[in-house]
C-alpha cells in the first residue's frame, strides 16, 4: 500500500511539473510575441523619425540653396541698380532670403533696417535679427560689431559701455575690421579702457593692411566729409576726391558699373590726338590697368606712355618706369625703371616718389637704403599718396630706418584706415540728412563717430542737439551730444571745444560747471576763436568760474572783435554795458544815505541787470542815430 501511495504521489508530482513547464513555455511564447511586436513598433517609429529627419534635411538644404540664389540676385541688382524701384525689389529678395535662414542675407537686411537703407528704418526688427544671428554664432560678420554699437549709444538697447566693449572685442577677434578700428580708437584715446598705444597699434595695423591692399588695386576711393554745421548746400566739385586724378575717378565709377568710363576713354583719346600729354598719359594708364571699356594692353600702354614721356609728362615717365619695373610688355629692367621714376619724382609726381621709396626699401635694382626709402615715402605722403603713408607707418612701427615711434605709427595707420569703403557712409548720411531722414543720417554718422572720425562726431552731436531725433529719448540726447562734442574737441576741433564749454556753462547734459566751461573756452582761444574770446570775457566780467577782472574782460572783448569782424557789434554792446557798470560803480550820486549804495541798486536790479544796461545802451544809440 505504501508503495502504491508513493507511486501515486510521484505521478501527481510529475503531472504538476509538466503543467508548470507547459505554463512557463506558454508564458515565454507570449513574452516573445510581445517583444517581437514591441521591436517591430520601435523599428517603425525609428523609420518614421529617420524619414522625417531626411525630409527636413532635404527641405532645409533646398531652402539654403534657394536663399543663396535670392541673396546673389539681390546683390547683383543692388550693384547695378540706379532707380529706387530696383533697390526696393532687391531688398524684397533679400528679405525672402533672410526668411529662409540665409545668414549673410540676415546680416545685410539687419543693416538695412538699422541704417534705413532704401526703406523705413526699424530698429526693433534690426535688434531681433542681430540677436538671432548672434545666437547662431555669426561672429565673423558685422553682427557683434552692430550689437556693440547699439549698446554704446543706447539705440534699441540699454546704454551699456561695458557690453559694447565685450561685443567689439569678440567682433575684433572674429576678424571684423570695423570692430578692430573701433577698438584701435578706444585704446588710442582711452574710452572705457586704459590708454594703450601698443593695443591701438595692433588693431589699426590689421585694418591698415587690408586697406593698403585695396588701395594698391585702386579699389578704395576717398570721400569728401561735409560738416553739417557749415550748412554746405552742395558737395564741392573740385576737391571731392582730394589729389586722386581724373582717371582714378572714372575707374572708380566703372567698377560700380558706371558707363562714364567710356566717356573718359573717348575724352582722353580725343585729347591725345590733339597732342595733349595728359590725354596720352591717362590713355596709357587705362590700357595698363584695363577696365570694362578698355581691354588691357601692355603694348598700347607702352605706346601712349612713350608719347607722353617724350614730351616731358610726369605720368608718362612714371608709366614707363612701371612697365620696366614689372616687366609688362618689356623685359624687367630696374635701371631703366629707376631712371624714369627719378625724373618723374623730380617733377613732383607722388606715385613716382612712392616707387623710388619701394625700390630703396626692397633693394630692387639699387642698394637697400631705408633712410632714402623713408625720404621718398615721406615726400609721396605729403603729395597725397596714401600707400606711402602705410609704408611710413610700417617703418615707424618696426623702427626701420627711423627711431621707433608707436604714436607716429598709430597716427599714420589711422589715416590709412579712414580711407576704407565704410567712409562712403559720409555721402549716404549727408544725403539722408538733406532728404530729411534725420534718424538714418544720425545712425550712419554715429557709427563713423564710434570709429574715430572727428567730422562724424561733430555731425552726430549737431544732429542730436537739433532735437529732431526720434530713435532716442530726450534725456539721452544732450548727454550723448556732449560726449561727442568732447571727443571731437579732443581731436583738435576748436568749434567743438566751444560747444563743450557751452554745455558746461548752461548745464546741458551735465551739471553747470563754470570752472570747466572756462577751461574749455581757454583752450579754444588758442585756436583764435572769437566766440571763445567773447565768452571768456563775459566770465571775467562777472567772475563766473574765474576771478572777476574787468580789465581782462575788456582785453578779451577787444581781441574777439579783432579776430572776427562779425563780432564787432556784440563786442560794442558788451563794452558799452561794461563801461556803464564801471561808471555806476565809481559814481557817488546814489550815496544819499549810508545804506543807499551800489549794493542796493544791485539788489533791486540783479535779476535783470544785463537787460537793463542793454536797453539803456540801445536807447542811447537810437537817439544818437536820429540826431545825426
Amino acid at each position: 500500500m505504501k508503495a502504491v501511495s508513493v507511486a501515486l504521489l510521484l505521478l501527481a508530482l510529475l503531472v504538476s511539473v509538466h503543467k508548470t513547464e507547459k505554463s512557463f513555455e506558454n508564458h515565454k511564447e507570449k513574452n516573445v510575441s510581445k517583444q517581437e511586436a514591441l521591436n517591430e513598433s520601435q523599428l517603425l517609429t525609428m523609420q518614421d523619425t529617420f524619414s522625417s529627419q531626411a525630409e527636413d534635411l532635404a527641405r532645409r538644404k533646398k531652402n539654403e540653396e534657394r536663399g543663396h540664389q535670392l541673396y546673389k540676385m539681390s546683390n547683383k541688382i543692388l550693384k547695378h541698380s540706379k532707380s529706387k524701384k530696383e533697390k526696393e525689389e532687391a531688398y524684397q529678395l533679400l528679405t525672402e532670403a533672410a526668411d529662409m535662414g540665409h545668414l549673410k542675407a540676415m546680416e545685410k537686411l539687419a543693416a538695412a533696417l538699422l541704417f534705413g537703407y532704401h526703406g523705413p528704418q526699424n530698429i526693433t526688427a534690426a535688434v531681433i535679427l542681430y540677436e538671432t544671428l548672434a545666437e547662431k554664432g555669426s561672429h565673423k560678420g558685422q553682427t557683434l560689431q552692430a550689437l556693440g554699437f547699439m549698446f554704446s549709444y543706447g539705440i534699441g538697447m540699454e546704454y551699456n559701455q561695458a557690453k559694447a566693449l565685450v561685443y567689439y572685442t569678440f567682433g575684433s577677434l572674429g576678424g571684423n575690421l570695423i570692430s578692430q578700428m573701433i577698438l584701435g580708437y578706444r585704446y588710442w584715446v582711452g574710452i572705457n579702457v586704459p590708454r594703450n598705444c601698443e593695443a591701438a597699434l595692433t588693431n589699426y595695423r590689421k585694418v591698415a593692411y587690408f586697406i593698403a591692399n585695396k588701395l594698391e588695386k585702386n579699389e578704395e576711393m576717398p570721400v569728401e566729409k561735409v560738416r553739417l554745421m557749415e550748412k554746405s548746400e552742395n558737395l564741392s566739385s573740385n576737391n571731392d576726391f582730394l589729389d586722386w586724378d581724373v582717371h582714378q575717378y572714372y575707374k572708380f565709377l566703372a567698377e560700380r558699373g558706371d558707363t562714364q568710363i567710356q566717356k573718359a576713354f573717348y575724352y582722353f583719346l580725343k585729347a591725345a590726338k590733339a597732342g595733349n600729354t595728359h590725354g596720352m598719359a591717362f590713355l596709357g594708364k587705362m590700357f595698363l590697368e584695363g577696365s570694362v571699356a578698355v581691354t588691357q594692353s601692355n603694348a598700347s600702354a607702352f605706346k601712349y606712355f612713350t608719347m607722353a614721356a617724350e614730351k616731358g609728362n610726369a605720368v608718362g615717365l612714371w608709366g614707363l618706369g612701371v612697365l620696366y619695373f614689372q616687366g609688362k610688355g618689356v623685359p624687367v629692367n630696374y635701371t631703366e625703371a629707376f631712371k624714369y621714376f627719378h625724373i618723374a619724382a623730380e617733377k613732383g609726381l607722388a606715385d613716382a616718389q612712392f616707387q623710388l621709396g619701394v625700390m630703396y626699401h626692397s633693394g630692387s635694382g639699387v642698394r637697400k637704403d631705408y633712410k632714402l626709402a623713408f625720404k621718398y615715402f615721406y615726400l609721396a605722403s605729403q603729395n597725397g599718396q596714401p600707400i606711402a603713408v602705410y609704408y611710413l607707418a610700417q617703418m615707424y612701427a618696426a623702427g626701420t630706418g627711423v627711431f621707433r615711434s608707436c604714436q607716429n605709427a598709430v597716427e599714420l595707420y589711422r589715416s590709412v584706415c579712414e580711407l576704407g569703403s565704410w567712409s562712403e557712409k559720409f555721402l549716404t548720411a549727408y544725403f539722408a540728412y538733406q532728404d530729411g531722414n534725420i534718424d538714418s543720417s544720425l545712425i550712419q554718422y554715429a557709427l563713423l563717430a564710434e570709429m574715430g572720425y572727428e567730422v562724424a562726431q561733430s555731425n552726430s552731436a549737431f544732429i542730436l542737439e537739433s532735437e529732431q531725433v526720434k530713435i532716442l529719448s530726450n534725456d539721452q540726447m544732450y548727454p550723448l551730444a556732449l560726449l561727442l562734442w568732447n571727443r571731437a574737441a579732443a581731436q583738435g576741433n576748436a568749434f567743438a571745444r566751444v560747444k563743450t564749454g557751452d554745455y558746461h556753462f548752461y548745464g546741458y547734459g551735465t551739471k553747470k560747471d563754470y570752472v570747466t566751461a572756462a577751461i574749455h573756452y581757454s583752450l579754444a582761444v588758442d585756436h583764435h576763436i572769437a566766440q571763445a574770446m567773447f565768452n571768456l570775457a563775459y566770465m571775467y566780467e562777472h567772475g563766473l568760474g574765474i576771478p572777476e577782472d574787468i580789465h581782462l574782460a575788456k582785453r578779451w572783448y577787444d581781441l574777439a572783435a579783432q579776430t572776427n569782424p562779425d563780432a564787432s557789434i556784440p563786442v560794442f554792446l558788451a563794452r558799452m554795458k561794461l563801461e556803464v557798470k564801471l561808471l555806476f560803480s565809481e559814481m557817488q550820486l546814489f550815496k544819499f544815505t549810508s545804506s543807499w549804495k551800489m549794493s542796493k541798486l544791485d539788489t533791486v536790479l540783479r535779476p535783470h541787470w544785463d537787460l537793463f544796461a542793454l536797453v539803456v545802451i540801445v536807447i542811447l544809440l537810437v537817439l544818437l542815430i536820429r540826431n545825426r
